[in-house]
């Protein structure tokens, strides 16, 4: 698969995790774009989606809590509003 390719299937797959969640992506089509890509480079360079925004150790057991989605991101997008890399964001009330 092409980086496009794997790029728009982790966005689909973004957009429908956080759909499920009552969460929406990022907004800011620039910034979800950079996330998108660093997540499928890591998918075709490593064979896993690591969060492009965590440092790997490079032991794949240990680097398992990093594959987006991370086991950080409930809690960040609790407290913060969102996740540490940007892609998901808690939905603003209106």
């Amino acid at each position: 698969m092409t980086e496009n390719g794997t790029i728009e299937q982790i966005r689909a797959w973004a957009k429908k995790y956080a759909k499920e969640r009552g969460w929406v992506l990022n907004t800011d089509e620039r910034q979800l774009n950079t996330v998108l890509r660093g997540l499928a480079r890591n998918k075709e360079r490593l064979g896993e989606q690591y969060c492009p925004c965590r440092l790997r150790s490079g032991d794949p057991e240990k680097d398992r809590i990093i594959i987006c989605p991370c086991i950080y991101h409930e809690e960040e997008i609790a407290k913060e509003g969102k996740c540490h890399c940007n892609l998901f964001f808690k939905k603003r009330s209106e």
